[in-house]
């Protein structure tokens, strides 16, 4: 089997996969947590993944590329758009800004227009006229990488995926056409359809499972599903213990966003009473302890014990906080904490 990697240069290989000169892509995972894999996407998957989309989202347009494109969503925009034959535009490379992304949208031809962003860029983007201006003559702007914890605009939509399902495949809660969502017993999410990979390159295929024919990818992630709409809590090996308690620390960054507090990372520390204590990584212009925990509308025991601030909350490569580094610098720093 030949699958091209990403790296090598993602336009090119997107574009052998497409025309059938090869058999996919190989993309790395973000590597939030672990070392990155090599994740095989074949075309017929890039092929479904793109097809999906481009029909929820009301039909063929030209594409802003702000993300990279040796990674997954970034090499999912350059097949959107072979496949509509339809131009790509990408922002100057360097550091984002409201001004590059401003001057990139001014260059796209007319006609409809696309764009997928990570939570950060979209702060950065907002932050500024010129930037909120150009977000405006977007179609749809897809929002993905990371819970955004913040307003999104009108013509921003939620998504939810990953390297191993062709990139998003639940736009604002809803399965793309083709995309099936189930909850394992464990709370995990599954996922199953033809924009699934086919598996790593390292050959430890044990995340996709086949349940009565069907092929399933078992996420990280825990969830909810009612039939109609998924709800993401965070990943499973997130959940912090505290006084016997399980807490998806993604849903107090969610009570906090809400509170007003623009970026947190909420992590366990060990500790000898609570087994872990909860423990928020917060900018410097975050409320005080106190102030913070009568305000959050969350149970007592999911209330963070202890503040830790910074200049900047960390985050990958990719745009998404990084816990890792969050816990370590919680480890490492002087807490403000209650008792």
């Amino acid at each position: 089997m030949n699958y091209t990697r990403l790296a090598d240069g993602p336009e090119a290989a997107v574009a052998a996969a497409l025309a059938g000169h090869i058999d996919g892509i190989a993309a790395r995972t973000s590597g939030s947590t672990g070392e990155p894999r090599e994740v095989l996407v074949s075309a017929a998957a890039m092929r479904a993944s793109s097809e999906a989309t481009l029909d929820r989202l009301g039909g063929p347009g030209h594409w802003l590329l702000a993300v990279p494109a040796d990674r997954i969503a970034g090499a999912m925009v350059l097949a959107r758009a072979r496949m509509a034959d339809a131009t790509v535009t990408p922002v100057m490379p360097g550091t984002f800004t409201a001004a590059s992304f401003a001057d990139a949208t001014a260059a796209m031809p007319p006609g409809r227009r696309y764009v997928s962003l990570v939570p950060t860029q979209l702060r950065r983007v907002l932050a500024e006229r010129a930037g909120r201006e150009a977000l405006e003559t977007f179609d749809a702007v897809l929002v993905g990488g990371a819970p955004p914890g913040m307003d999104l605009p009108p013509n921003a939509v939620e998504t939810y995926g990953m390297t191993e399902t062709s990139g998003g495949c639940v736009y604002d809660g809803t399965p793309l056409d083709g995309a099936e969502v189930r909850i394992a017993t464990d709370g995990r999410i599954e996922i199953a359809g033809p924009m699934l990979a086919d598996g790593y390159r390292d050959g430890d295929d044990s995340a996709f499972v086949t349940d009565a024919g069907r092929r399933w990818f078992r996420t990280s992630d825990l969830g909810s599903w009612d039939g109609h709409t998924l709800t993401v809590h965070g990943r499973a090996d997130h959940v912090i213990i505290t006084g016997g308690h399980n807490v998806h620390p993604a849903s107090v960054e969610r009570a906090m966003a809400d509170a007003g507090v623009a970026e947190a990372i909420v992590v366990g520390l060990p500790d000898a009473e609570w087994g872990e204590r909860m423990v928020a990584v917060v900018t410097e212009d975050a409320p005080g302890l106190a102030d913070l925990r009568s305000t959050l509308a969350l149970p007592r025991h999911a209330l963070p014990r202890a503040l830790v601030r910074v200049v900047q909350v960390p985050r990958t490569e990719a745009g998404k906080i990084d816990r890792s580094a969050a816990r370590a610098l919680a480890a490492a720093q002087d807490l403000e904490e209650t008792s």
